[in-house]
């Protein structure tokens, strides 16, 4: 005979992420560049996740001086000038679109047509 089973119930397990500021990170690429020692090594060494070292190591040598390294919440200067250019074209539409609206609505622009 089937009975009836009460729902599990779900565990709900919220992990924190670590967020690590751009000194460390750029300190820490600069161990692994500099003194040779592996990835996994300086990640159980310094508690960090191997990938994500390992991604740190990375862009820490496409920049080599760290200039370009982003830290945490932090977007690349390029990134940042489109976003301001993309800001800028749409509140200059949104301009041009009130100026339209108004110019069509005005006494004058009736009387001329």
């Amino acid at each position: 005979m089937y009975t009836k089973h009460k729902p599990i119930e779900r565990m709900e397990c919220k992990t924190t992420r670590k967020q690590y500021d751009k000194e460390f990170k750029i300190h820490t690429a600069k161990l692994v560049v500099q003194t040779g020692k592996a990835d996994a090594q300086v990640a159980r060494e310094l508690d960090v996740a191997e990938q994500t070292l390992y991604n740190w190591v990375k862009k820490y040598k496409e920049s080599e001086d760290g200039s370009n390294f982003i830290g945490s919440g932090n977007s690349a200067p390029e990134d940042k000038a489109v976003k301001d250019l993309q800001k800028k074209l749409r509140d200059l539409e949104e301009e041009n679109a009130i100026l339209k609206r108004l110019w069509a609505s005005s006494p004058k622009t009736r009387s001329n047509l």
